[in-house]
């Protein structure tokens, strides 16, 4: 328990959370989901940022992420692919609290954009070795966080759902 704060309080934020994810126990797979969503935005704002901002992302030595925001692969319809990434990322986070809050239907949307994510990333990965013959850590850390975030809804599919209770 963190200090200054009483029983009551701290229950009382467990108890916030578990009406956010519809009543339901906090589920390990899920906040795994989420967590891997929050990691890939996170790059993807970052990304986007540097993108808008007009400067380069940090990648050390390397500099290859300047040689990919550069490209003109880097937008799509003149948006930043970066900020598309952000998009999709924030689309995952609500597919997963609502999997918490409605059940599989929404892990089936889930499944449905994770299998879009991965051909972005595969496409995009393979500009970056064939096309543009330069890999930016970033974007590789973001298609890991797709190919994640992918795999885990799998393996929640692959749960029996659990029963619900009936009407009172």
């Amino acid at each position: 328990m963190s200090a200054g704060r009483s029983p009551a309080e701290a229950a009382g934020s467990t108890s916030f959370v578990r009406r956010a994810l519809g009543g339901r126990r906090l589920d390990p797979l899920a906040l795994a989901m989420a967590a891997v969503a929050l990691a890939g935005l996170a790059i993807a704002l970052y990304l986007a940022y540097a993108k808008l901002s007009g400067g380069t992302p940090i990648c050390g030595p390397l500099r290859t992420c300047e040689t990919v925001q550069e490209s003109p692969y880097s937008e799509f319809m003149g948006i930043p692919v970066s900020l598309l990434g952000a998009g999709y990322m924030v689309a995952a986070l609500g597919l997963v609290a609502a999997w918490r809050r409605i059940g599989r239907p929404a892990l089936f949307v889930l499944y449905g954009l994770g299998l879009a994510g991965l051909l972005v990333v595969v496409y995009l990965t393979y500009l970056e070795l064939f096309v543009i013959q330069a890999v930016c850590p970033w974007c590789v850390a973001y298609a890991v966080a797709v190919v994640t975030l992918f795999v885990l809804t799998m393996l929640a599919l692959r749960r029996p759902e659990p029963e619900r209770a009936g009407p009172g």
